[in-house]
């Protein structure tokens, strides 16, 4: 599942804005996008965008028809074209008509509604068959709050006795929920519970094995309790383990680690250098966002799904920020990455094609335009290229014109000394900002 094409002739403050999210060029032009950037100044619309594409994606995934008439149980206060590919075959909302695959389908008024409703033939189906239908998820940018980090901080015994219920059929429970998850302000609990559940699932087998083998007398064995753990562990896997493997590499970066021996915190986290258990609520804001982001597109089935990801670089450091659209494409290989974002270090890692910068025009309208500088291009660059942003503030403006003149100087003065001193004026002033 991928969009390929968004034209709005109304939604908000965007009018008239055309998004063919293909490849121009190559082996695979007119392919959707494997990843797309949004980036722009404040208020052009970007976070707009990505709730338009996540209600478009609830709208197509929740709509019903009967013959060829459709019902909407997701309005959407929009007015233009969106585009889904599911599989091969494709699904166009234009018009107020639906097109999946050659059917077309025209909105049921009130009296179609009635009229069915007298001859009792409610009988909707899904527009979208059921082995067409792939997940969506959507990061928002307030994603980091006390809310969705407490679940996280508390101890896993007393999440599996508080929820112990809930537990034994939480699985069931998110397979049935509707398609499109939110993470955000207003978390659901139980989805973190369902993320946690293969983790405190072992905690608790592991306590409840190490209890029998301790009982058993083998705690005066060491060597045979180790040998019966490890027995154990090779049918009972632990999940921590292999979330450690993804997230690891860039906690690296930050001196920090996953402590798979703690069994204090859900997903301890610890410092490398001195082996202690930092407390969830004590790390740093940046590293809160990425467990909240990772956990999720590690434990879900991202396969042919839609990320939504709003302000990937909250909180983090440029170091972090260069490498981390490789690290959610790690997570998510199969899925379309959609973000928006402010940080030209983010930017920098999507082709020309997959970026497209909002901006204003000479009417103060929103435009669209596709982005120019390569893929790993120099941050600078990129802010001049697309972003039309001059790096440099005003004092770096006098410093980089008080430049310009003395090079002047030096070609335009006679006097070998006063040329020596305005040369070595200029050299010093070039050394320090690097001109």
């Amino acid at each position: 599942m991928k969009i390929s094409k968004l034209h709005i002739d109304q939604f908000r403050h965007l009018e008239n804005l055309d998004f063919d999210f293909t490849y121009q060029d190559g082996e695979r032009k007119g392919q959707p996008l494997d990843k797309i950037c949004f980036i722009g100044q404040s208020a052009t619309g970007k976070t707009g965008l990505l709730e338009l594409i996540f209600d478009s994606l609830k709208q197509a995934m929740t709509t019903q028809a009967i013959g060829d008439k459709f019902m909407n149980s997701e309005e959407i206060s929009f007015n233009g074209e969106i585009n889904f590919l599911f599989n091969k075959t494709s699904y166009q909302f234009k018009n107020n008509e639906i097109y999946f695959g050659k059917q077309k389908y025209i909105s049921s008024g009130p009296d179609d509604i009635k009229k069915l409703e007298e001859l009792n033939e409610l009988a909707y189906d899904f527009i979208i068959p059921g082995d067409l239908i792939k997940d969506f998820f959507y990061f928002k940018a307030n994603l980091i709050n006390d809310s969705n980090i407490n679940i996280l901080t508390s101890n896993p015994v007393d999440l599996i006795e508080k929820h112990s219920k809930e537990l034994k059929d939480i699985t069931d429970y998110y397979v049935n929920t509707n398609y499109g998850l939110i993470f955000g302000d207003d978390p659901d609990y139980k989805i973190w519970l369902y993320l946690l559940h293969d983790i405190l699932e072992y905690r608790k087998n592991f306590t409840q094995k190490m209890s029998e083998l301790i009982h058993k007398g083998l705690i005066a064995d060491a060597k045979k309790l180790g040998l019966e753990f490890q027995k154990w562990q090779k049918s009972n896997p632990n999940q921590l383990d292999v979330f450690a493997e993804k997230f690891n590499p860039i906690l690296k970066k930050l001196n920090l680690e996953v402590d798979l021996i703690n069994t204090e915190y859900s997903i301890p986290i610890k410092n490398k250098k001195n082996d202690e258990v930092i407390p969830i609520q004590n790390i740093s804001t940046g590293t809160k966002g990425l467990l909240l982001s990772f956990l999720p597109l590690f434990k879900l089935n991202t396969k042919d799904c839609i990320v939504l990801i709003d302000e990937p670089e909250r909180s983090l450091y440029p170091d972090m920020q260069m490498d981390l659209m490789d690290y959610y494409q790690n997570l998510a290989p199969k899925a379309q990455i959609i973000t928006a974002t402010h940080s030209p270090f983010i930017a920098a890692s999507f082709e020309p094609d997959e970026r497209f910068i909002l901006h204003f025009d000479k009417e103060g309208k929103v435009a669209v335009r596709r982005g120019s500088s390569p893929i790993g291009d120099d941050p600078n660059d990129m802010l001049k290229n697309d972003f039309g942003v001059n790096y440099y503030n005003k004092h770096g403006e006098e410093a980089y014109q008080k430049y310009i003149n003395l090079k002047q100087q030096v070609a335009n003065e006679t006097d070998p000394k006063k040329k020596k001193e305005l040369i070595l004026e200029t050299v010093k002033l070039g050394d320090t900002y690097n001109f």
